[in-house]
C-alpha cells in the first residue's frame, strides 16, 4: 500500500498527552453545549473547509491513513481548542504551518489542540493532523467484497477526519482519495481528476462546494461501476453501483423524475452535482439508505420511495440543515411527507388512503401518540415517530391553511435558510407568518404533544368530512 507522506522529522516529536488538561484562559471547550450530545463539536471555531486526504487499501480493512486540514476563523480567543477524532494514532498536527504545543486525548472523541501561539478572535487560521491506524466507531460499512462505505446519522465523520462534528457547523469540502488500481473512491459533489502514480494506485478527487453539515459527508471504496449524466440544466449526474447493485436505466430516469418532481414542490434543486452511490453486500451493518449531500447513499438499487425520501433531504437536512439534534421533524417529517406528496402525484388520495386510514389505524394507540415530534429526548433523535406522525402532522398542517400557502412554506424554507441552520421552533414561525394564522395551538398539540391531538386539530376544516367518517 502506498503511505502518505511522512511528516517531518520535527513533527514527529509530538507531544500527545492524556488525562486533565492544563488550565487555560481561552478555550473553546468540549461541546457546542447540544443538549443530546453535549460533547461534540466546539464553540470555540467555524470551520469553513475540510480538505481531508485519505489512503486506503481494502487489502488491509483495519488500516487508514489519513492528512486533513481544517480552515476555519476563531470565534474567541483560543489558548487550545477540541476537534472530533475517534481512534488512530495521531503523528503531527501543525497550527498555521507551526508544530502545536501539545495534543492531548480526551473522552471518546475529544482531540484537544494547544497551538504555538495563543488565537485571538476572528484569526483565520488552518490546523493539518496526520493520522493513522483501526478505523473504529460508527459508520464503517465493509462490504463482503472488501469494499467500505463510510457514513452515518447522528455520527461517522469523527471516525475517519478530525471535524467539529454537529451540524451547526457548516464547510465545503474536498476529498482526495488514494485506491489501489481496480478500485475506485467515491464522495461529494463534483468530480475531479483521477490519476494514477505508476505503482499500481489511483487518487480520485471529489469537491463539494457548497456547505455540508458533518454526518452528509461520505467515501465509498469499492470496484464501482459509474455511470454519468446530466439534468435538462446541465447539473452533472454521477451514479456509482458495486458489483451486485441493481443497474437499471429505467430507474435512472425515475431519479431524474424526482429531482424535477422535488424542485417543482420545493424550488431549485440546491447543488452543483447529483446522484447516488447504490451499494450491495454490506457485512451485516443494516440499512445504509442515507442523504449524504449531493450524492445520498442507497442499498441495493434505486427504488422511488427511497429516491423521493433521501433526495427530499437535500433540500430540508442538507441545504438547510437543523440547528441542534431536537430539530430532526424539520428534516425526517417533510422527506416522510415528500414521500406521501409523490404518492399524490401518481394519483393517490392521501386524505382517504394515508391520513384517514392512519389516523383511524392509531387513534386508540396512546404510544403511537407518545413521543414529541420536536424535542423527542436523547437517544430518540431519529424516533420512528418522526416518520410516522410527522407526515400526518404536515397534512394536517396542510388542510388548516390550505394548498397555496402551505407549499409556499415548503418553498420559502429552504430559500430563506439555504446553505445555512435553522430550527423546528423557526419553521413553525414561518408557517404562521406565511399563513397569517396564531398556529400555536396546532403545532401544541400535534409537534409538542405526547397524547392524540383533539379533534379540532386532528380533523381541521380541510379534513372535516374525514371526522364525521372517523367517529364512526
Amino acid at each position: 500500500m502506498r503511505r502518505l507522506l511522512a511528516p517531518p522529522l520535527a513533527a514527529l516529536a509530538l507531544c500527545v498527552l492524556t488525562g486533565p488538561a492544563p488550565a487555560s484562559a481561552a478555550d473553546g471547550g468540549a461541546g457546542l453545549g447540544d443538549p443530546y450530545f453535549p460533547t461534540d463539536g466546539n464553540s470555540g471555531y467555524d470551520v469553513a473547509h475540510y480538505d481531508v486526504r485519505i489512503d486506503y487499501d481494502p487489502a488491509r480493512p483495519d488500516h487508514l491513513s489519513g492528512d486533513t486540514t481544517i480552515t476555519a476563523r476563531a470565534l474567541t480567543d483560543l489558548g487550545r481548542f477540541h476537534l472530533d477524532l475517534t481512534g488512530f494514532d495521531v503523528s503531527s498536527v501543525t497550527v498555521d504551518g507551526r508544530n502545536a504545543r501539545a495534543v492531548r486525548r480526551e473522552g471518546e472523541h475529544e482531540l484537544v489542540i494547544t497551538p504555538a501561539r495563543e488565537l485571538r478572535k476572528g484569526d483565520d487560521f488552518s490546523v493539518r493532523v496526520r493520522y493513522s491506524g483501526r478505523p473504529v466507531g460508527e459508520g464503517w460499512r465493509p462490504m463482503v467484497d472488501g469494499g467500505v462505505a463510510v457514513s452515518g446519522e447522528p455520527h461517522s465523520a469523527s471516525t475517519w477526519y478530525p471535524a467539529n462534528d454537529h451540524p451547526s457547523d457548516k464547510a465545503t469540502f474536498r476529498l482526495t482519495a488514494t485506491v489501489p488500481d481496480g478500485w475506485s473512491a467515491v464522495g461529494n459533489g463534483r468530480p475531479g481528476p483521477v490519476t494514477g502514480d505508476g505503482a499500481g494506485h489511483r487518487t480520485f478527487r471529489w469537491y463539494e462546494d457548497r456547505p455540508l453539515t458533518t454526518y452528509t459527508s461520505m467515501v465509498a471504496v469499492d470496484r464501482f461501476t459509474v455511470r454519468t449524466s446530466a439534468l435538462p440544466d446541465g447539473t452533472p449526474v454521477v451514479n456509482a453501483y458495486s458489483p451486485d447493485a441493481l443497474i437499471d436505466p429505467d430507474a435512472e430516469a425515475l431519479q431524474e423524475d424526482i429531482l424535477g418532481f422535488l424542485a417543482s414542490r420545493f424550488g431549485p434543486y440546491p447543488f452543483s452535482s447529483a446522484g447516488a452511490v447504490v451499494l450491495s453486500g454490506a457485512s451485516g451493518t443494516g440499512p445504509v439508505d442515507l442523504e449524504t449531500q449531493s450524492r445520498p447513499t442507497y442499498d441495493g438499487g434505486l427504488f422511488d420511495v427511497a429516491m423521493v425520501h433521501e433526495i427530499a433531504h437535500q433540500w430540508y437536512g442538507d441545504s438547510v440543515s437543523f440547528t441542534d439534534w431536537r430539530d430532526g421533524c424539520v428534516a425526517e417529517c417533510v422527506a416522510t411527507y415528500a414521500q406521501w406528496l409523490w404518492y399524490e402525484h401518481q394519483g393517490d388520495d392521501l386524505d382517504r388512503d394515508y391520513y384517514r386510514a392512519t389516523v383511524q389505524e392509531h387513534r386508540a394507540d396512546p404510544a403511537f401518540w407518545s413521543v414529541p415530534l420536536y424535542d423527542p429526548g436523547p437517544g430518540r433523535e431519529l424516533d420512528s415517530a418522526l416518520y410516522a406522525r410527522g407526515p400526518l402532522m404536515l397534512h394536517a398542517l396542510r388542510r388548516t391553511v390550505g394548498d397555496t400557502t402551505f407549499f409556499d412554506l415548503l418553498r420559502t424554507w429552504p430559500a430563506r435558510h439555504r446553505y445555512g441552520n435553522a430550527s423546528w421552533p423557526e419553521f413553525e414561525a414561518l408557517a404562521a407568518e406565511l399563513s397569517h394564522r396564531d398556529l400555536r395551538g396546532f403545532f401544541s398539540a400535534w409537534a409538542h404533544g405526547r397524547q392524540i391531538p383533539p379533534d379540532r386539530y386532528l380533523y381541521p376544516a380541510g379534513l372535516s368530512g374525514l371526522s364525521r367518517q372517523g367517529r364512526g
